[in-house]
């Protein structure tokens, strides 16, 4: 966790299907939808979830990076999927919006769909249409999906550095 980041706000499980499901209930109210895309990895929970809330079938991925376990840097294209019209009619779900950077970049692929996350801070608010819970700058979410004990290493990583998981 870098120096930015002075709080800590460890999330279950539960929690994330609680609050995805809490987002679907509010996307539900806005109409119909075509599909759901998650952005990959830490909108895919959520963007299943969602999906099957609302009984959405049509569901793809964007890959973006821009987090290690421990920093965000910049937002760099891996796979964005051809969506109609802009992405009119589609929601993109990510589980944070932190500064914003990821959806930006997602807004000029798709600048007619919805974007929406689980959490948001302060500095990404603005590139989304919907989220569920606000959290401080300063403060590091601990996605279930992250958290062993202590940081878990991911398998190919401890493969390339010769460790067997």
């Amino acid at each position: 966790m870098s120096d930015r980041y002075t709080k800590d706000f460890p999330v279950s499980w539960e929690e994330i299907h609680r609050n995805a499901k809490a987002l679907a209930w509010r996307l539900a109210d806005m109409g119909e939808w075509a599909g759901v895309a998650g952005i990959a990895r830490g909108g895919l929970v959520p963007a299943c979830i969602v999906a099957r809330e609302l009984d959405l079938r049509h569901v793809e991925t964007l890959c973006i990076v821009s987090y290690d376990h421990k920093d965000q840097g910049d937002a760099k294209i891996i796979k964005m999927p051809e969506l109609p019209n802009g992405g009119a009619g589609w929601l993109i779900i990510d589980d944070l919006s932190d500064t914003g950077t990821t959806f930006k970049l997602v807004r000029e692929h798709y600048p007619n769909a919805h974007l929406a996350c689980i959490y948001a801070k302060p500095a990404g608010k603005g590139a989304i249409d919907t989220f569920i819970t606000e959290l401080s700058q300063d403060t590091w979410i601990h996605f279930p999906w992250d958290m062993a004990t202590e940081y878990s290493v991911p398998i190919v990583d401890q493969r390339r550095d010769g460790r067997s998981p």
